[in-house]
């Protein structure tokens, strides 16, 4: 005989009941078997990658390191062209040179980034000197005033990289920093800041010294009405950052437009999370190592074989 109507209601209860307390018992064997402090995603050095692959070769001659930066310097500038970070004659990237540290390498002012090799490179000291370089020997004064600052101020910095990217710049139009709004948004967990003082183009040091303290022991930075900037221990970390940060940034500009601008509707990732994505992915290591195939890529373009994008 067919169930009556109350004994159907009876059986859903007793499911709903069923799947209620199933529910309760995952939660609760989750927390059981979680560490409190990493609960729900894991640690997060188990994103960490292998010591040999999360960091780049070392080199006991300073002159053959030299030699390593420079033609990563030149793939960078490569990477840069192919993300259509090449705007006019704006954009540069330094390399602080491991012979005379007091002096670095930066793209010859007015040569294309796709066009730019090893041998087009200049070196330039902190007081604004050219030392030595290609046949153009020109130096963009905005990067020698912002760069000469920065890696004056960051002893850690190795490299730093600006260029004024479109979606980066709209970013800086907006006067904020970004919210956090996916896991690549973490890398950037309050390791980011807004320099809100637009006063032209960068042509003397006291502005370059105030973007350097404004960036402090961040990586990236948006500068007001200007661009994007990032900072870091290895050309291949400051290169992914760079191509993240503007990424980010039309995530952001996407998302926010979805909403017709009501931000307070977007879905933020908390602070907990966000922190822990952060020591997950936002290190040197992990922006280094996620920096490699945007090199190896690159490398393609040049003939040449790789492994891992290291240059070896």
């Amino acid at each position: 005989m067919a169930p009556s109507a109350v004994e159907s209601v009876e059986a859903a209860k007793a499911d709903l009941s069923s799947s209620t307390r199933m529910t309760a018992v995952l939660a609760e064997n989750i927390k059981k078997t979680a560490d409190d402090k990493f609960l729900g995603s894991g640690d997060p050095s188990l994103a960490h990658v292998a010591e040999d692959y999360g960091r780049p070769p070392v080199f006991d001659d300073p002159y053959a390191y030299r030699a390593f930066l420079k033609h990563r310097l030149a793939l960078a500038f490569r990477v840069f062209a192919s993300q259509g970070f090449m705007e006019g004659i704006a954009g540069h990237i330094t390399v602080r040179d491991p012979v005379d540290p007091t002096s670095f390498w930066v793209n010859p002012f007015g040569t294309h980034f796709a066009l730019i090799t090893d041998d087009d490179l200049i070196r330039v000291s902190h007081e604004g000197k050219v030392i030595e370089g290609g046949k153009n020997q020109m130096l963009n004064y905005a990067a020698f005033a912002i760069h000469s600052e920065i890696h004056n101020a960051r002893p850690d910095v190795l490299c730093a990289a600006h260029s004024h990217s479109l979606y980066g710049r709209a970013m800086c139009a907006t006067g904020r920093t970004l919210d956090m709004l996916t896991q690549d948004f973490c890398i950037f967990y309050e390791d980011h800041v807004l320099y809100p003082n637009f006063s032209g183009v960068v042509l003397a040091a006291e502005e370059g010294k105030r973007i350097a303290a404004a960036l402090g022991p961040r990586k990236a930075a948006f500068l007001g009405n200007h661009g994007i900037l990032t900072a870091g221990a290895t050309i291949e970390a400051t290169v992914n950052w760079f191509v993240l940060l503007e990424k980010c940034s039309r995530v952001q500009l996407v998302a926010e437009a979805a909403v017709g601008g009501r931000r307070e509707e977007l879905i933020k990732i908390g602070p907990e999370e966000a922190l822990n994505s952060w020591k997950a992915i936002g290190s040197s290591d992990a922006g280094y190592f996620g920096g490699l195939p945007l090199f190896q890529m690159a490398e393609r373009e040049f003939g040449e074989s790789t492994l891992l994008g290291r240059g070896v």
